[in-house]
C-alpha cells in the first residue's frame, strides 16, 4: 500500500491505518528527519525478522535501533542516564542523531545484541511523532538495503523497489540522502561512530 501523508500536518486517519497495520505486525517504509527507513512496532518479532531478511542480516547480529517520542520515553530503554549524558540528548534530541547506550531488560531480546546495547532516536518529524504518540511505544528504525544511492529519496521508486516486501510505504516528501550521526555512549569517552547529518563535537 502506498499511502501520501501530508508531512507537517499528518492526517489522524491515515496514522492510525499505519499504526493499526504496525499492531498487526506489519512492516512499512516511513520518512525520518534524514532518511527513509524501515520499521516495525519492536514488539512484533516476526516483523523484526521480516527487516532482517529484507536487509540480508542475521538478526542476533544486526545493529537495529529505534525511534522514541521524547526523552523520558527513550529512557525506558537504557539503563540509568547520568546527568552530563542527559544534557547531552537534551540539547541534540529531536534531531539527526543515533546515540548508542546500554539496553535495559525493556529493550525485546530479538533486538539485543551481544554487548547488550542499543541505538536510540528522537526523529525531528511530525509523521514519526505522530505514529508513535498512537502506537504508544518504539518503532524499529533500519536503513534500507544498498548503498545510499539517489532512488531513496522518492517514495515512489521505493514503493516499486520494495512494495511487495512491505506492508505500507509512506509518502512524506523527498527524502534526504546523508543518514544521521551515530554517537557511542556507553562508555564515558564518547565516541562518533559514523559522520552523518548532525554535527556533533565532542568536546563541547
Amino acid at each position: 500500500m502506498f499511502l501520501r501523508i501530508h508531512p507537517e500536518d499528518p492526517q489522524p486517519r491515515l496514522i492510525q491505518q499505519v499504526v493499526d497495520c504496525l499492531k498487526r505486525g506489519g512492516v512499512i517504509i516511513y520518512p525520518t528527519d534524514t532518511i527513509y527507513g524501515l520499521g516495525c512496532d519492536i514488539y512484533q518479532p516476526k516483523a523484526v525478522e521480516q527487516i532482517c531478511r529484507i536487509k540480508g542480516v542475521d538478526p542476533s547480529k544486526a545493529q537495529l535501533s529505534f525511534i522514541c517520542r521524547n526523552l523520558s520515553h527513550l529512557s525506558d530503554y537504557t539503563k540509568s542516564i547520568g546527568t552530563p549524558l542527559y544534557r547531552v540528548l537534551k540539547s541534540h534530541l529531536p534531531g539527526p542523531y543515533t546515540f548508542i547506550l546500554p539496553a535495559s531488560k525493556q529493550v525485546p531480546k530479538i533486538l539485543h545484541t551481544k554487548k547488550s546495547t542499543v541505538g536510540l532516536r528522537i526523529p525531528d518529524n511530525n509523521i514519526c511523532r505522530a505514529i508513535l504518540d498512537s502506537l504508544g511505544n518504539p518503532l524499529l528504525s533500519a536503513s534500507l538495503p544498498g548503498e545510499m544511492v539517489e532512488d531513496y529519496t522518492d517514495p515512489e521508486v521505493m514503493y516499486e523497489n520494495f512494495g511487495k516486501r512491505v506492508d505500507i510505504v509512506i509518502d512524506g516528501g523527498a527524502g534526504g540522502l546523508v543518514p544521521s550521526t551515530v554517537v557511542d555512549c556507553t562508555t564515558d569517552d564518547w565516541s562518533v561512530l559514523r559522520e552523518g547529518a548532525g554535527v556533533f563535537d565532542l568536546n563541547a
